[in-house]
């Protein structure tokens, strides 16, 4: 029974020592002096923000991507003891001792480095040569812009590490495919394909265009899959339910897992969280919560409320008004009503107070027991402060000439009677007697003699108006939109009928001592529609370029410069990689077109394997590279040259694969293969003097005189010669 123990128990591995060195030499190159310089560079200004946010649990929102990234970079600051405490207002900032740089910078550099044994695998499982592979790999070590991004506390590094384990894991399940199928290694390959492409559009949407590419591939294996008669029917959907599991399931359930994670660490208040609805700020701790918590949940006749826009754009802001009224005539010669004025403020105020009014009654304060007020109930609303009602009629807004004019109605015995009858609609409401809830209703207030609707402009009044937002009645025939959509912020039960009472009242605090959350799904579709539809900041930046400037290395960006010296940090690419990559891609375009108008003149050029593998690897490669390039022309954002990174890494896979062809292929003499050999060397030779020579630049270790600058602004668009000798 315990014969076994009479033998040693021996493991075997095969260990690839190409790889181990590649490894190696890869975190040599990024890992080398990483916490120099000890100072804020470029977008770790950023960065370092969301860092700080995330050590202090407080709520943020980064528009240009969902939060796995930024938790990632969370992460090396948490286990090298950040506690979130710097200042991140500038780019140069020295580095106080608390912030550990080296654990700050460690993820990125780490992806960068584990790049490059990467390159050499995919080749490698495409079939291609160990040189193809070994030159791909040593391409990605010697790329002066990839180690300067990936040494620097950034995300581009993660997302390409990312997207090239995608095609890695999907070559090595493809690879399983024709020998094991349903084998533990395949199911381990193909659901780590799936948890790759989730990880890549978890630190940048852009990453979602590789997840596109590989699930395009897939596709593609997969019809071919269902054309195998060999396979029975309960074979081929097993397989196909397989690939829908890990590549459509378990990305979507890890992309919900990053946000499950993000919102559980940010739950409290920020500084973005006026951004967000109501609802979801009084889900976070302090700020609005302690404000809102414990309100009565449904609004009654003669409650007290603050109503706020739920467009929340150009600003969030609140339904208010003052003693001031329209001008008599404005700048322009139209007339007005002369009313009270009723705008949108951007602020807390007690003029953002009304009260719900019962039209049959005359008390403004809420009954024992209360009467909800529902969906479908004409109510009107009374300004708290100044007692008069909320009025619209067919008088042209200030602004907005084809809308209503919105006012408090003042009597002036003229022949302008008051129209101040709101029916409400309760947009998001459960049934047609749905009762008005604080907070989570999200109404609508259709004005009863005219049909128009409340509804926030977003045009900011002139001086007379002190700046505020006007706010219109807009015709329901305009069609539904957010800015005619609101919802009471602050709430709670009226309790004095004199007004002296009311104001005193109204400016008391509206605390109690409950909580009320929202739930994760209602949080996340909400954060994501937040995301999705943020404006970028579309101003030029010195350093900003288009996509064109990218593939002739027309632009580069100055990332960092010594206060003291001339030692400097600059995004700039291997000039010679670079171009061999953008000639690789077009000989490769130009081949495959050809090859493929002799196919169909039936002249095979390629065995079938080798034309299989040659189609393989340009959809991942030339694929990749205009997947991730190409949508950049669509884009309105600032571009910079960083962008292009990840075009450029399926680029530099492109070019071995282009050079082994040329040589096994097109070269059909040993003298030919013999000289082809020679200019590869030669060309290499080249790549590594353009690293070594821009390697000062690459690193910022070195001090360098204005004449070696000066030799290295190859194009006046490198914007390199930045100091006082300009």
């Amino acid at each position: 029974m315990l014969g076994f123990l009479k033998h040693p128990v021996v493991v075997t591995a095969d260990i690839n020592l190409n790889v181990v060195a590649l490894t190696a030499m890869g975190l040599l190159s990024r890992l080398w002096q990483l916490s120099y310089p000890r100072a804020v560079v470029f977008d770790e200004v950023y960065y370092g923000q969301y860092i700080s946010f995330y050590m202090k649990r407080i709520f943020f929102l980064d528009g240009s991507g969902p939060p796995f990234g930024h938790m990632l970079l969370a992460l090396g600051g948490y286990l090298g003891g950040f506690d979130g405490n710097f200042l991140w207002n500038r780019i140069g900032a020295e580095y106080s001792s608390n912030v550990p740089v080296w654990s700050l910078r460690l993820l990125p550099a780490l992806t960068g480095a584990l790049s490059v044994p990467m390159a050499y695998q995919i080749l490698s499982e495409l079939g291609f040569s160990h040189c193809a592979a070994m030159g791909a790999a040593l391409l990605m070590l010697i790329e002066n812009a990839l180690i300067t991004q990936s040494r620097l506390m950034l995300l581009e590094s993660v997302l390409i590490f990312f997207n090239l384990l995608a095609v890695l894991s999907y070559l090595k399940f493809s690879n399983s495919q024709k020998q094991r199928p349903f084998s533990p290694s395949w199911w381990f390959w193909l659901t780590l394909t799936g948890v790759a492409c989730s990880c890549a559009v978890g630190v940048k949407y852009v990453g979602v265009f590789t997840y596109l590419l590989v699930l395009a591939v897939a596709g593609v294996h997969a019809w071919h899959l269902i054309g195998d008669r060999s396979l029975s029917n309960v074979s081929v959907l097993c397989h196909l339910l397989a690939r829908a599991a890990a590549l459509l399931v378990v990305p979507a359930a890890m992309y919900l897992l990053f946000f499950y994670v993000h919102l559980s660490l940010v739950y409290r208040s920020g500084p973005h969280d006026q951004i967000m609805s109501s609802a979801f700020q009084a889900s976070l701790e302090g700020g609005l919560a302690r404000i809102t918590q414990g309100q009565p949940l449904e609004v009654a006749y003669g409650s007290q409320v603050t109503l706020k826009n739920v467009f929340g754009k150009p600003v969030p802001c609140w339904l208010h008004s003052h003693q001031s009224t329209y001008p008599m005539i404005y700048e322009n010669g139209r007339g007005s009503s002369h009313q009270q004025q009723v705008t949108c403020y951007p602020f807390k105020d007690v003029n953002n107070w009304w009260i719900v009014k019962d039209p049959g009654r005359h008390q403004l304060v809420v009954s024992n027991p209360p009467r909800p007020v529902r969906h479908g109930d004409v109510v009107q609303l009374v300004h708290g402060m100044t007692t008069r009602f909320l009025n619209t009629h067919d008088v042209a807004a200030p602004l907005s000439p084809h809308s209503q004019e919105v006012s408090c109605y003042v009597d002036y015995n003229v022949s302008m009677p008051s129209q101040n009858l709101w029916r409400l609609d309760i947009v998001n409401r459960d049934s047609d007697a749905g009762v008005w809830k604080t907070i989570l209703s999200e109404v609508r207030l259709v004005h009863v003699n005219t049909s128009a609707v409340l509804k926030l402009s977003g045009a900011h009044l002139p001086d007379w108006g002190f700046r505020q937002l006007e706010v219109v009645g807009e015709k329901l025939s305009r069609g539904y939109h957010e800015s005619t959509v609101w919802n009471v912020e602050e709430h709670r039960y009226g309790k004095s009928q004199e007004q002296e009472e009311r104001e005193v009242e109204l400016h008391s605090p509206t605390q109690m001592d409950v909580h009320r959350n929202l739930s994760f799904l209602a949080r996340f579709l909400e954060l994501q529609w937040r995301m999705l539809t943020a404006k970028s900041d579309g101003s030029e930046h010195k350093y900003s370029s288009s996509p064109l400037d990218w593939v002739t290395l027309d632009t580069s960006i100055a990332y960092w410069l010594h206060p003291r010296t001339s030692a400097q940090i600059h995004l700039l690419g291997n000039v010679v990689i670079w171009a061999s990559a953008s000639l690789a891609t077009a000989v490769y375009t130009l081949l495959f077109f050809w090859y493929l108008l002799r196919r169909r003149r039936k002249i095979c050029d390629l065995p079938e394997d080798s034309w299989l593998r040659w189609v393989l690897a340009g959809a991942l490669c030339a694929g990749g590279w205009a997947v991730n390039y190409v949508p950049f022309f669509l884009m309105e954002k600032t571009l910079f040259l960083y962008h292009y990174l990840p075009a450029l890494t399926f680029q530099i896979l492109l070019l071995p694969v282009v050079l082994q062809h040329i040589s096994d292929h097109l070269c059909r003499t040993q003298l030919l293969r013999s000289l082809f050999s020679a200019l590869l060397v030669a060309w290499y030779s080249c790549a590594c003097h353009v690293f070594n020579t821009l390697r000062p630049l690459t690193y910022g270790d070195k001090s360098l005189s204005p004449s070696e600058l000066k030799a290295l602004r190859w194009k006046d668009s490198w914007d390199i010669l930045i100091r006082k000798y300009q």
